[in-house]
């Protein structure tokens, strides 16, 4: 099933969350110097325009990103303001929020010559879009699917692994193949650092997710739920976002938690 179109959804309060996340890992991941090879499993878009069409049918910024850009002056944290400030640089006007950065220009922000960034896209549609968008000459763009060529393509040569991995779900069976790829993944880069989104949805699937990865043994594991909404408000769609980081880098729970 290839249906789902993130621009529909670009900037939610899910995609903060999610990208928020992400920017701290790299950030600690960044503290050294040695080469870390970057896989964006479900890579979608570079980056999406607020003002296009399909972002504007359902407008869930607005919910997003929008109340975290217009707090900005007032932030006192650390990490937020560093986000923030990354965030600024993604506009064609810095003082102006007119796009949403994917996971691709967010993994790609930051990447050195020493890293590589593999990036996964099975929608037609996507790949070709993410293809026109300027990104580092270190991001490879790969028209497949993302955890198929995960897998295939361990163990990586370089020193650090790190893997995001935030499929549509659509279909009820992809939280299995996301827990037993990761499992994997893990058996054949042990100390590789793996980021999961999954959706909070009254229906609950996502605990198939959970328990598998409980039940593979896997011990580092740092798991963050923001709640939009109690889930008893609405019978459909999703309340809540949630994030897994396995194998966090050392000392970054601690900075996050503070």
């Amino acid at each position: 099933m290839l249906s789902y179109q993130h621009a529909y959804h670009a900037g939610n309060f899910a995609d903060v969350h999610k990208h928020l996340t992400l920017y701290a890992v790299m950030d600690y991941l960044l503290r050294k110097r040695t080469a870390i090879t970057y896989v964006d499993t479900h890579a979608g878009r570079g980056l999406y325009p607020l003002d296009a069409q399909e972002t504007q049918r359902l407008q869930e910024y607005r919910e997003g990103i929008w109340p975290v850009w217009q707090a900005r002056a007032g932030v006192r944290d650390s990490l937020l303001n560093a986000w923030q400030a990354a965030l600024s640089s993604a506009q064609p006007v810095p003082e102006a929020l007119t796009h949403y950065p994917g996971s691709p220009w967010w993994l790609s922000y930051s990447l050195r010559e020493q890293d590589q960034l593999r990036l996964f896209e099975l929608h037609p549609g996507e790949h070709e879009q993410l293809s026109t968008q300027g990104l580092s000459p270190h991001a490879q763009r790969v028209f497949g699917d993302g955890l198929t060529g995960l897998t295939a393509m361990l163990p990586v040569t370089s020193p650090r692994l790190c893997v995001l991995i935030d499929p549509s779900y659509e279909r009820k069976v992809e939280y299995q193949e996301v827990a037993e790829a990761v499992a994997y993944t893990l058996n054949k880069a042990r100390h590789g650092v793996v980021l999961i989104w999954y959706p909070l949805l009254p229906a609950g699937h996502h605990h198939t997710l959970l328990s598998s990865l409980k039940e593979s043994g896997i011990r580092k594991i740092w798991r963050s739920e923001l709640l939009l909404r109690e889930p008893g408000e609405q019978a459909h769609g999703m309340f809540g976002s949630g994030m897994l980081v396995i194998n966090p880098p050392w000392g970054w729970m601690n900075a996050w938690q503070r």
